[in-house]
């Protein structure tokens, strides 16, 4: 026989609680109220995963700014007497095929991934809240134009529009960051439309339009802060995306040009089966820092979706 109470998930317990905590006791004074803002972090902090994963990215962009001091060398050195050589005291990681240390190029790669990464995500948050917002605002004819457009873009696995557009524009970084973010900002438009439509139909922005308010203060002043919270969680989903995007495209030629190092292009340097058999330390460095690299930034984002909506964490 099925149990019929109802079931709470983590989040609702967590939410009971805070709401619990909130209210004054019996005869005493009421304690002040967490803004909605201070209850999001506090539900982030505890998030052990997500923590976890903000840490390893904080070690990963100190790492990347201070790259000449941590790698210590050059990662163009070229030194013909140590090609291919396994790790070693001199050579942390060992050397590629023309001898350059693979733990320098390694971490000046962290550089190349993480600026595509957050460029990338950036304009293409950036285009889509604009488009979504517009859409979501004027309505009609030019919702209906903007979301098919963006639901064409949707209609095509994110890699090969960056492939495709990569390939017609020319392998270079900023065109790298272009196309990702071409093939990124559907999503993020698509997201605030959906808040847009929501706000949009509230008394208190009826009131701004009847007082003679213009559609761009509303989309400043109202639509644009209440979809904040989501913005951010898709902008950070949007960076793992593209530092994947990036590491594909260098794979295949088409992103990071040697002798820039890149984890997609050191990848590249070893696909054949001699070095993925007897030499992992040409492909294993690289593949791990992707591996960690987006997964942290999918636990960061996680735990934000989470922490401004807690009610989705029993969801996914």
């Amino acid at each position: 026989m099925s149990d019929l109470r109802p079931s709470l998930d983590t989040a609702d317990v967590a939410a009971a609680q805070e709401a619990v905590a909130a209210e004054p006791g019996p005869g005493g004074p009421s304690p002040r109220r967490r803004s909605p803002r201070a209850m999001a972090v506090r539900r982030f902090r505890r998030n052990k995963v997500a923590v976890g994963g903000a840490i390893f990215l904080v070690i990963l962009l100190l790492v990347a700014v201070f790259a000449p001091l941590v790698a210590g060398q050059s990662p163009y050195s070229v030194d013909l007497g140590a090609i291919r050589q396994p790790p070693s005291s001199e050579h942390w990681l060992g050397t590629d095929a023309s001898g350059r240390d693979v733990f320098a190029r390694l971490v000046y790669a962290a550089r190349v991934s993480l600026m595509v990464g957050v460029f990338a995500a950036l304009l293409a948050v950036l285009f889509g809240t604009l488009v979504g917002a517009v859409a979501g605002l004027f309505g009609g004819w030019l919702d209906t134009a903007l979301m098919r457009t963006a639901d064409m873009m949707l209609s095509f696995p994110n890699i090969v529009v960056v492939i495709v557009l990569a390939g017609l524009l020319g392998p270079s970084i900023p065109i790298l960051v272009i196309a990702i973010a071409a093939s990124e900002w559907p999503t993020a438009a698509r997201l605030v439309r959906g808040v847009t439509l929501a706000v949009r139909e509230r008394e208190y922005l009826h009131a701004a339009r009847v007082a003679g308010a213009s559609r761009g203060w509303l989309l400043r002043k109202h639509i644009v802060p209440a979809a904040m919270g989501q913005i951010v969680v898709v902008g950070t989903l949007a960076v793992a995306g593209a530092i994947l995007s990036e590491a594909v495209l260098s794979f295949l030629g088409l992103g990071v040009q040697p002798p820039q190092a890149s984890w997609g292009n050191m990848l590249n340097d070893a696909q054949s089966l001699t070095v993925i058999q007897s030499m992992p330390w040409l492909w294993l460095p690289p593949g791990l820092a992707i591996a960690a690299t987006v997964l942290s930034v999918n636990f960061v984002g996680d735990g934000l979706r989470d922490a401004v909506d807690p009610r989705q964490s029993g969801r996914s």
